[in-house]
């Protein structure tokens, strides 16, 4: 079973931009600035864009609140690393 978020990113060719994938339905790719998930956002549909826009500002707020998440994890195991 997929988690419902994945983070990806593609540093060689975009450094300064991050995806969220948002495996369930409706399917997303969302395209976001790595120092401000609201920056620059761009959404690509893998299934048809919802009609429904309050389900897209959920998925968008679930996003976001995953991405932050992410984030500050990533900078929990940093800053263990460097404890040691």
């Amino acid at each position: 079973m997929l988690p419902k978020f994945l983070l990806a990113d593609n540093s060689q060719e975009l450094p300064d931009t991050l995806f969220i994938i948002h495996t369930k339905a409706p399917r997303c790719i969302i395209e976001c600035d790595v120092e401000d998930f609201n920056s620059s956002q761009t959404i690509y549909w893998l299934d048809d864009e919802p009609t429904d826009k309050e389900l897209v500002e959920d998925v968008m707020d679930e996003a976001e609140t995953f991405y932050n998440d992410e984030l500050e994890s990533q900078e929990d195991l940093y800053d263990e690393e460097f404890e040691d």
